[in-house]
């Protein structure tokens, strides 16, 4: 079967947004990274920065049939473009006046109009839905062009507004990430962090994004390792897991002879090369389980990752 395929360009409709593809007509070398370029989209004519191409790719990995690029912006288009800026920017202040007068539980993130100005976006967070019906009456009537309010979710707010990490830098989401993940506790429970909320959390309210960057090395490194807390047999004899150090990549256990604990400190190859038998001692250890079951470590794994 013939694979369709077309040479395009990936193009930012606004900083660190989502990549959209479109093609080009007239000569690739006039287009180059970083240049603005006018493109046909569904709400008109809008301004865009090329991210990255011509790049040959199938219709199967773009997903849509590409639109075309019109031009590259001329210097008379970029006055019309800075313009328009600054008028997007008043927009957002009047915006937020008159959400202050109507007493709408909303927040005014920024604004935009489309190149051909047939049409001003506005974008907004709020914590619940929002009539915001008087409030576009108002609006229309102030800059008589087709107005569209666009909520946003509390992590895309974060990112417009923008704000510093745990760690002093600046959000991953402000910096380099287009696209959000979904996150889970279980990311924070394979690298073996404290379950503070507070500690985990970016200024969203939501699990830190940078959890998913290290979770691959932590499930390749711990994979056949019992977890802290469980019970298993080691050397004929009952052991229990106190810590499982992923950088020393060995594992703490604890036995008990002639009524004295005793700590012995195993490698993680120990685990990968030999099978043992794990005793659950809690309910928390592995999900769906009673207590006193005995079962075998390669058990194990679906159980605590079925979710």
């Amino acid at each position: 079967m013939l694979e369709m395929t077309a040479n395009v360009y990936g193009i930012e409709q606004m900083e660190l947004e989502k990549i959209y593809y479109f093609s080009y007509i007239g000569d690739q070398e006039e287009i180059k990274k970083g240049d603005l370029v006018i493109i046909n989209t569904e709400l008109g004519e809008d301004i865009g920065k090329v991210v990255f191409g011509p790049r040959e790719m199938s219709f199967d990995q773009i997903g849509y049939e590409p639109t075309n690029i019109i031009r590259r912006l001329t210097s008379e288009d970029m006055v019309e473009y800075n313009k328009a800026l600054c008028e997007a920017c008043e927009v957002t202040e009047y915006t937020k006046e008159k959400v202050k007068e109507l007493n709408l539980k909303m927040r005014c993130l920024k604004s935009k109009y489309t190149f051909d100005k047939s049409r001003l976006v506005i974008y907004f967070g709020a914590d619940s839905r929002v009539d915001f019906r008087e409030l576009v009456k108002e609006l229309a009537k102030k800059y008589r062009v087709r107005i569209e309010l666009r909520q946003v979710g509390i992590r895309d707010e974060v990112k417009i507004k923008g704000s510093l990490g745990l760690c002093g830098q600046v959000s991953c989401c402000c910096r380099f990430l287009r696209e959000f993940d979904s996150i889970k506790m279980e990311l924070a429970k394979t690298q073996q962090m404290m379950i503070n909320t507070a500690k985990i959390s970016g200024r969203c309210g939501k699990l830190l994004c940078c959890l998913k960057y290290e979770n691959q090395f932590y499930e390749e490194v711990m994979q056949g390792v019992p977890y802290e807390n469980t019970t298993i047999e080691y050397d004929g004899k009952p052991a229990r897991v106190i810590t499982v150090n992923v950088f020393l990549k060995e594992v703490t256990l604890q036995t008990i002879e002639e009524n004295q604990p005793i700590l012995i400190k195993v490698p993680f190859d120990f685990f990968k090369n030999n099978s043992f038998i794990t005793f659950e001692t809690e309910k928390e250890s592995f999900r769906g389980k009673n207590k006193d079951q005995v079962f075998y470590e390669e058990d194990s794994e679906d159980i605590t990752n079925g979710e």
